[in-house]
């Protein structure tokens, strides 16, 4: 599973963290930027993970900003995106089961990197459930 992973500067830390994390786990992430804590804008980050999963180069993505709020705003615009805000054991779970969310979105000032890791392991392990009100309500998102 190829994974993508782009924060603005107010998710720069966090995402290097991620990084470093995942890679001793032998899962090397696809880093879409910013490669710094200079002021960038969120919005042209979630655009490049959204052209990245669109265009199939990664299954999924991690999306990172101060409060998680922005970047999931910008990234829900595409077509074809899912991006969720994950900020307990259930809703990780339950944005892949019911929502085959595709974008794992993360608020670096206002969660702990801990809890990330927790949410995050939980994302990517939980199966989207198929169901048929599932599918449904997917296809009519667009």
């Amino acid at each position: 599973m190829q994974i993508a992973i782009g924060a603005d500067h107010g998710g720069f830390e966090l995402k290097e963290f991620l990084k470093a994390y995942y890679k001793e786990k032998g899962l090397e992430l696809i880093d879409l930027g910013t490669y710094s804590e200079e002021s960038c804008d969120y919005p042209l980050i979630a655009d490049k993970m959204a052209e990245e999963i669109l265009t199939k180069k990664a299954d999924m993505g991690i999306l990172i900003c101060g409060t998680g709020i922005g970047i999931s705003i910008a990234a829900n615009r595409h077509k074809g995106i899912r991006a969720a805000i994950l900020y307990n054991d259930k809703v990780a779970a339950l944005a892949r089961e019911h929502n085959d969310a595709n974008v794992a979105v993360f608020g670096a000032r206002t969660q702990d990197k801990n809890d990330v890791v927790k949410y995050l392991d939980i994302f990517l392990k939980t199966p989207f459930s198929n169901g048929e009100r599932h599918c449904r309500r997917i296809a009519e998102l667009g």
